[in-house]
């Protein structure tokens, strides 16, 4: 499923792309992003897989679940420090120089929310609908 997209910019290669925020506190979810092409990956706390002692956590996940997900389709894998990557040079966005469209773009911001510049918080975001769910490894 498709949803709207705010318009972001590379800091590296300048060229716009789409993306929109996930809340994972609303998601009931925690995430990850592939180390190689930044894909995100959301993971559903209540659909049978999510380990208990990691539920708490709507946020990144931590090595000992990562170690639980399938590689991503690229090659890379979802890691604990991995961030997201402009889909068309592969750098590494910066969260920091992200706010700038980030807080732009965000309804609250007018009512005083700020991004918090970070990839690790309760906010995750999603580059160009490349997203994927639930990808846990057959023996878990």
């Amino acid at each position: 499923m498709s949803r709207k997209q705010d318009i972001g910019v590379c800091e590296t290669c300048h060229r716009q792309f789409g993306y929109y925020l996930i809340h994972n506190g609303f998601n009931d979810s925690s995430y990850a992003y592939c180390d190689k092409c930044g894909k995100t990956c959301l993971l559903d706390h209540w659909n049978g897989n999510f380990p208990e002692n990691g539920k708490s956590q709507f946020q990144v996940i931590n090595k000992s679940i990562a170690r639980l997900l399938n590689p991503c389709s690229c090659g890379g894998a979802f890691k604990v420090g991995a961030s997201p990557r402009c889909p068309h040079c592969k750098s590494v966005l910066s969260a920091v120089k992200a706010t700038n469209y980030i807080e732009k773009n965000a309804l609250g911001s007018k009512k005083g929310w700020r991004w918090k510049k970070t990839w690790k918080d309760v906010y995750c975001i999603i580059i160009e609908n490349k997203v994927v769910k639930d990808i846990w490894k057959e023996d878990t």
